[in-house]
């Protein structure tokens, strides 16, 4: 018989699941038989993801909490190559896997799920946390029903705030990202929670997202906008509590407190109420520091902090590793957000394809860009169309699709245009993207 791998006083079993940098196992405490889940993750491997900040803030994040909705973190040990979170072990699994295999909740049991949910973040919120992943994959729920919210590596704490008061890293999940997010001009990381945790009322309680479409593009733009449909068959209660919380507009939708004094949401509610416990966090680990705000992150010679749909793969079923400009580009379409206005946009994007010896056409609202390589062998032959769409009235998304040509080509044509009109890498998003999103969600 195999002997079981020990860490300290725990006995691990088997693999609950598995991510980029690590895995997750089951254990049980051999002196009192309690069961955990153990986070095991790789040091050198988040090192060469450059998300060991993340590591740190969901450490230091769940430090902070102590709430019967939030999953709890126990200890965390280490040894030279690898760090151990001990976590509470939720045994009915991710919400996600409910709503896939169960499909909808009935109004009782959604509600009772919402409560949770609301208890959970609202008490998040009360000690300075905002979740800012809030999605199906993100919460658990025991085999009794009861919800635990988990993954903080994307939550933002007061120190994080800019001078205005406010978060400006575009992370989330794109189907549960609120508008003012997509909008890139800053947002309340309290209020875009209350968003997401409106879109997972309404999968709870219809079985399918209220925002929807494989194009990224379509997606932003119903999401702006607010186009829901609200099931007829909910009861007036539910439906108006949906339509209040994902109000497009983050002024006038309602707040946790409005929530919480719903008549749809108070039937039957009992608040949890928070516990106090210290966590033992391992010195060889890594030290916990408060980190710097995001502005001073940008202008510092470290790491900037992930864009959230870089890490949306690393802890659930969706695995969207492939967007981003450090894959190769060559033979797929690029996207990128800009603020600036579609005259502006065309104008910069022509002068940039005219210095690079393109010929540009105008037809349709498009640009196409066309090189060919009569004069000179050692320049590869391309034709790329350029089309800019409005998500809204200040936010546009530019694609570039290669029609023919040379690969190098294009990735050198794509890279320029990037550069001059000042797009982060991690903005650019591929055109394979859409295809990762799941039908069924």
């Amino acid at each position: 018989m195999k002997e079981r791998m020990r860490l300290g006083k725990y006995e691990l079993g088997r693999t609950l699941g598995e991510g980029n940098f690590g895995k997750v196992k089951f254990a049980k405490n051999t002196d009192s038989g309690q069961p955990f889940a153990v986070k095991i993750i790789d040091k050198n491997k988040i090192i060469h993801l450059n998300i060991t900040n993340q590591i740190k803030r969901e450490i230091a994040t769940l430090k902070l909490l102590r709430h019967p909705n939030v999953v709890r973190l126990y200890e965390v040990l280490a040894s030279k190559t690898k760090i151990y979170m001990v976590l509470e072990y939720v045994n009915g699994g991710e919400l996600f896997e409910t709503i896939a295999s169960k499909g909808k909740r009935t109004e009782g049991e959604g509600r009772k799920l919402f409560q949770q949910l609301i208890d959970g973040v609202s008490y998040c919120h009360s000690r300075g946390v905002f979740h800012r992943d809030l999605k199906l994959e993100n919460v658990l729920v025991d085999n009794k029903g009861n919800l635990k919210i988990t993954d903080f590596g994307l939550s933002a704490l007061p120190q994080h705030l800019r001078a205005d008061g406010l978060l400006h890293t575009t992370c989330g999940s794109p189907n549960y990202v609120a508008p003012e997010v997509v909008a890139n001009r800053g947002y309340d990381g309290a209020t875009s929670d209350v968003w997401s945790c409106g879109v997972l009322l309404y999968v709870i309680l219809a079985g399918y997202l209220p925002f929807d479409d494989r194009n990224m593009v379509v997606l932003f733009q119903k999401i702006i906008k607010g186009d829901v449909q609200i099931p007829k068959w909910l009861s007036p209660g539910a439906q108006n509590i949906i339509k209040r919380i994902l109000d497009p507009n983050p002024e006038t939708r309602i707040t946790m407190a409005g929530i919480k004094e719903d008549p749809w949401f108070k039937k039957g509610y009992v608040p949890a109420n928070p516990e106090d416990e210290d966590v033992y966090v391992d010195t060889e680990a890594f030290s916990i520091h408060e980190e710097p705000n995001e502005a001073e992150q940008r202008n510092s010679g470290s790491p900037t902090l992930i864009n959230a749909f870089q890490l949306i793969g690393m802890s659930s079923c969706l695995d969207l590793s492939g967007f981003f400009e450090k894959e190769d580009v060559s033979d797929r379409k690029i996207r990128f957000t800009s603020n600036l206005s579609v005259k502006d946009l065309n104008e910069r994007m022509e002068d940039t394809v005219t210095e690079m010896e393109f010929i540009v056409q105008r037809k349709n609202g498009k640009l196409k860009v066309i090189r060919e390589n009569k004069m000179h062998e050692t320049i590869g032959c391309l034709s790329v169309t350029i089309e800019v769409f409005e998500i809204s009235p200040s936010l546009y998304v530019v694609e570039l699709r290669k029609s023919c040509g040379d690969a190098s080509a294009y990735k050198q044509l794509c890279k320029k245009i990037l550069n001059d009109l000042s797009v982060p890498p991690k903005q650019a998003l591929l055109d394979s993207a859409a295809n990762y999103m799941p039908d069924n969600m």
